[in-house]
């Protein structure tokens, strides 16, 4: 073995254990057969200074060259920048209408009224009623606020997040307490949609080296069933688009999807 133990591990998570090399931190990742991304947190873990002074930092901005791609996949391929906290930064119209329908389109523009996904993931009813593998998802996305926790221990926004969630939901405090590490790159969303009914993803992530805290999250249908809903909701994207340039806002989303399927 190598001198190192999982309660030498337990001790860094608490901010117990003082400085430790690189080798040594390698050398307990092995031991504990770690990940990659249980790795990378390790060493965030061990390098990060005893009681980090806490630091609002400014809004974040999605890089011009992000929105830009964004852009290019137009309106049929859903797609959303996510910042480093999980809030959306932008969207497209048929990113929107897959994930949040239900909220206002234009709310990532102010930073103020910017949807949170983990907030919306386990605080928010319609999004848990949106996703019939939600106790998967919901593991991962832990998982993941865990792995940046320990890449920005000094983030006050993050801190108050997580502080938030865990008192406001027992769920997420329990899946907090169990200590998961994970990147979320890729893999299986499914939903129930309640404007095209059943629709089978996968999301894919696309980082960004101009700004690595901010992803770009692409979904693709699993099926073809699937891939006729992303375009009926490219189609209602298209038509609150219209109904918008015409000064309406009485038509809901179902009465767009109607005048999607009609033609």
């Amino acid at each position: 073995m190598t001198g190192v133990s999982a309660g030498y591990y337990t001790r860094l998570e608490q901010d117990q254990a003082g400085t430790a090399s690189p080798q040594v931190i390698d050398a307990l990742a092995r031991v504990l057969q770690l990940d990659p991304a249980e790795t990378t947190h390790l060493h965030n873990l061990a390098g990060r200074s005893n009681a980090p002074r806490l630091v609002r930092g400014v809004p974040e901005q999605p890089h011009p060259r992000t929105l830009t791609l964004l852009t290019s996949l137009g309106d049929t391929m859903p797609a959303v920048i996510l910042g480093r906290r999980g809030d959306v930064l932008a969207w497209n119209r048929a990113g929107h209408a897959l994930v949040a329908e239900h909220i206002d389109f234009t709310a990532p523009e102010d930073p103020s009224r910017r949807p949170s996904i983990p907030r919306m993931f386990f605080l928010d009813p319609l999004t848990r009623d949106l996703y019939r593998n939600w106790a998967d998802l919901a593991r991962i996305h832990v998982a993941y606020l865990r792995l940046t926790a320990g890449r920005y221990p000094t983030d006050a926004n993050l801190a108050e997040l997580i502080g938030e969630l865990t008192m406001r939901s027992d769920e997420f405090a329990r899946l907090w307490a169990t200590g998961d590490v994970a990147d979320c790159t890729v893999g299986p969303m499914d939903l129930q949609h309640p404007t095209v009914g059943r629709v089978d993803v996968d999301y894919q992530v696309w980082l960004q080296p101009d700004s690595p805290d901010h992803r770009l999250e692409v979904y693709t249908a699993r099926d073809e069933r699937s891939a006729d809903a992303l375009r009926l909701l490219g189609g209602v994207g298209a038509a609150a688009q219209r109904v918008l340039a015409e000064g309406s806002s009485t038509v809901g989303h179902k009465e767009l999807g109607e005048e999607v399927r009609q033609g």
